[in-house]
């Protein structure tokens, strides 16, 4: 089973999800075959696939095909901006992912269409068993010729002792715009719940016609001395993120004043850190703090300044997000 195999509307089974799964871990070499056996074991009935496909139609951008397996599943889509760019909210209705769970979204954007995907809520990586059953989400998004989209996940809360394995990759094709953020918090440190054991590999990777453009990994196992704690990683912060955008064919210097002064009325805690710049075509924003929602804010201010000269649409924040 391959990328292609997917993208036909049809119900996915639990096996060609597993299979197509292993496949794209392994080929990344992101984990060996001992430790996805420990991600086929015991596997919970909470498993999920949803596959979309956006289509240009007469000028208007279409959601033609939506199949999902097991709790993933998306409504109508919403046009605040008009009939080319809709809003789509996918729905994980169990809220978690608990141990041998296993989240799969396939998202195709055809030439010429475009579209904006996020979330309703957090998603939240529980506690795994005490056999350290592994908790897998893996998103592949394909951006076609002249096509533009956005994606915008709530954050990411990975309860201690949980054993989270993430994967994201985004192919672009020639003229394909691509605006995305991916912010992961780590215990509750509002309970006094810390992240002290478990593990968390997350992988991002973006391609433009097969060459890679921008790849983040972030490794991390529970502990004492773990990146959380160590002052060349976290330095005792539980919240990072990065912002994704692009590509944009001149320097952005242009640009760079704006992108400074956007966050100015933004209440930074004494440990938040962040910053942007320009690495190859792509604007590329960090945080590091305590507050998933100031990442948030400072993310959408670079968007608000960004998104206009990428995509010419001025600033529309997903209705949801004011509820």
């Amino acid at each position: 089973m391959e990328l292609e195999d997917l993208k036909s509307p049809c119900l996915l089974s639990i096996d060609v999800i597993e299979k197509f799964w292993t496949q794209a871990w392994l080929r990344e070499g992101f984990m060996t075959k001992e430790t996805m056996g420990l991600a086929s074991s015991d596997r919970s009935q909470w498993d999920a696939a949803l596959h979309l496909v956006f289509d240009r139609v007469d000028g208007q951008t279409k959601l033609s095909e939506r199949a999902h397996e097991g709790p993933l599943y998306v409504q109508k889509p919403f046009y605040p901006e008009g009939q080319e760019h809709p809003h789509v909210y996918i729905l994980h209705p169990p809220g978690g992912i608990v141990s041998g769970d296993c989240l799969e979204v396939d998202i195709e954007v055809s030439k010429g269409a475009s579209g904006l995907v996020t979330t309703p809520g957090a998603t939240r990586f529980y506690r795994a068993r005490e056999d350290k059953g592994v908790q897998t989400q893996n998103t592949q998004i394909i951006v076609r010729e002249r096509a533009s989209f956005e994606w915008f996940p709530m954050e990411t809360i990975t309860f201690n002792k949980a054993n989270v394995r993430m994967s994201t990759t985004i192919d672009l094709e020639e003229g394909g715009n691509f605006i995305g953020w991916e912010i992961s918090c780590f215990g509750r440190p509002a309970s006094s719940d810390f992240f002290t054991e478990g593990s968390f590999y997350q992988t991002y990777f973006l391609r433009i016609n097969g060459q890679p453009q921008f790849v983040d990994h972030l490794s991390i196992e529970g502990g004492t001395e773990s990146v959380l704690s160590d002052c060349s990683g976290f330095r005792g912060n539980t919240v990072s993120g990065f912002i994704l955008i692009g590509p944009f064919l001149d320097s952005g210097e242009a640009f760079q004043e704006s992108l400074r002064s956007a966050y100015e009325n933004i209440d930074l805690g004494e440990s938040d850190l962040t910053a942007i710049s320009k690495v190859s075509d792509f604007f590329v924003g960090r945080y590091l703090g305590n507050s998933a929602d100031t990442a948030k804010r400072i993310f959408l201010s670079w968007w608000s300044v960004l998104r206009p000269l990428l995509l010419n649409r001025s600033p529309c924040p997903p209705r949801i997000w004011s509820t």
